[in-house]
């Protein structure tokens, strides 16, 4: 491999950002990482034709295996994961599908949220089952109904925390060593909302963390790519199957742009914070809106969970208006001028969304009974989503009272 990538885990995120995975090119002494296009390569030495042939080989043969711009990026997360290693995907669906299919097979269990990403929740209840993998869906922030779900052929918990959209926490720390006592092999933590500024889940038991880097990692809201993050060798068993039988691979023009976005990740969530803050409280008081769910208000169920497990409370909120959830989009599709009406998250400007409680559970959650009720106390007939970007706050808050 062509120069030598730093990645020295005693710098600082700020430093490691920026620095880690990246190193001035022996050829051109260009500073900046360089984006490597290339779908094949030319080996200095005789190499076998199957990807299983290359994993003594130093150097790279074929782009669906290993390319020198994603490597790249996958060493810079690793570096602020502080995880040994971290392969890369096209999404941040495909980084989850890769994980879970590459390590679970049939007659195999897996823990979920009852409430989490729509995509993953989708997977749970459409894909997996028809591959005769288990699948029970528990209410996280509920340890004891996590632990009754533990059976013998329970291979890996799958948490997601703050979830996406209820803004619920899970204990890493308490859910992992709980999982691991009782013979699951897999922890894996959706970190997506919290990004790698805010929670380490590594450090907290687990034993993956998955991200999607189309959203804070990546940050501009112009790249799609997804991670899986932890341990060398069975990331480097996940590259071997997922990677090369899946397919799914993250383009390496992809990889350079979330490589730029991620040099800013630490100051990013900064400013995603601070605006977000102020812009929590003006909605727990504004009159119109009858709750807000963030992680950085004390009126947050879990906010001492947030405060001991998450040192940046990132930007994401949702809220609930008094007037009819659909009303209110409505205005909002035609008269925000800063915020985009818009899917996705994570993003440099604002972006918000209404998520009706009938259309999630028709299309994504399909709850019992019992689950309904308990979705419906948390969301109510549905909720905003609002991914609170880095601009001023005065002006996100003028541009949502003029909707409200």
């Amino acid at each position: 491999m062509a120069g030598r990538q730093k990645g020295n885990r005693d710098w600082q995120p700020e430093t490691a950002a920026v620095h880690a995975g990246e190193f001035v090119d022996p050829a051109t002494r260009a500073s900046s990482p360089n984006l490597v296009m290339s779908v094949t390569f030319a080996p200095e030495a005789v190499a076998g034709f199957s990807a299983r042939d290359e994993q003594g080989y130093d150097g790279y043969v074929y782009s669906r295996v290993a390319s020198p711009t994603v490597a790249q990026l996958e060493a810079k997360l690793a570096a602020l994961e502080g995880a040994e290693a971290a392969c890369c995907y096209a999404s941040g669906v495909a980084a989850a599908h890769a994980l879970i299919c590459g390590r679970l097979g049939r007659g195999d269990h897996v823990i979920l949220p009852d409430a989490n990403y729509v995509a993953i929740a989708e997977l749970a209840r459409d894909t997996l089952p028809r591959f005769g993998i288990e699948v029970s869906l528990v209410d996280l922030a509920n340890p004891d109904e996590v632990a009754s779900a533990i059976g013998p052929n329970t291979r890996m918990l799958w948490l997601e925390t703050p979830a996406n959209p209820t803004m619920k926490l899970c204990d890493i720390a308490l859910l992992a060593r709980l999982a691991h006592d009782r013979g699951v092999r897999d922890v894996a933590v959706d970190s997506t909302y919290a990004s790698p500024i805010a929670t380490k889940p590594l450090a907290l038991g687990a034993d993956f963390v998955v991200h999607s880097l189309t959203k804070y990692i990546g940050g501009h809201g112009d790249a799609m790519g997804g991670a899986v993050l932890g341990r060398k060798a069975e990331l480097d068993a996940l590259r071997l199957e997922a990677n090369v039988h899946f397919g799914g691979v993250l383009s390496p023009f992809n990889a350079w742009l979330i490589l730029r976005g991620a040099a800013t990740l630490p100051i990013r969530m900064r400013a995603h914070e601070d605006a977000a803050l102020q812009v929590a409280r003006f909605l727990e008081t504004h009159p119109a809106v009858s709750r807000v769910l963030y992680p950085g208000l004390s009126s947050h169920p879990q906010h001492e969970l947030a405060r001991r497990q998450m040192r940046n409370f990132s930007g994401m909120m949702t809220f609930q208006t008094k007037a009819a959830g659909p009303e209110v989009a409505a205005r909002m599709v035609k008269e925000l001028e800063i915020i985009h009406y818009a899917v996705s998250l994570g993003h440099h400007r604002s972006l918000i969304y209404w998520i009706g409680t009938e259309d999630i559970e028709a299309s994504s959650f399909r709850h019992d009974a019992e689950g309904r009720r308990r979705y419906r106390d948390y969301a109510g007939d549905g909720v905003f989503r609002l991914s609170v970007g880095i601009e001023s706050a005065d002006d996100l808050i003028a541009d949502l009272s003029r909707v409200l």
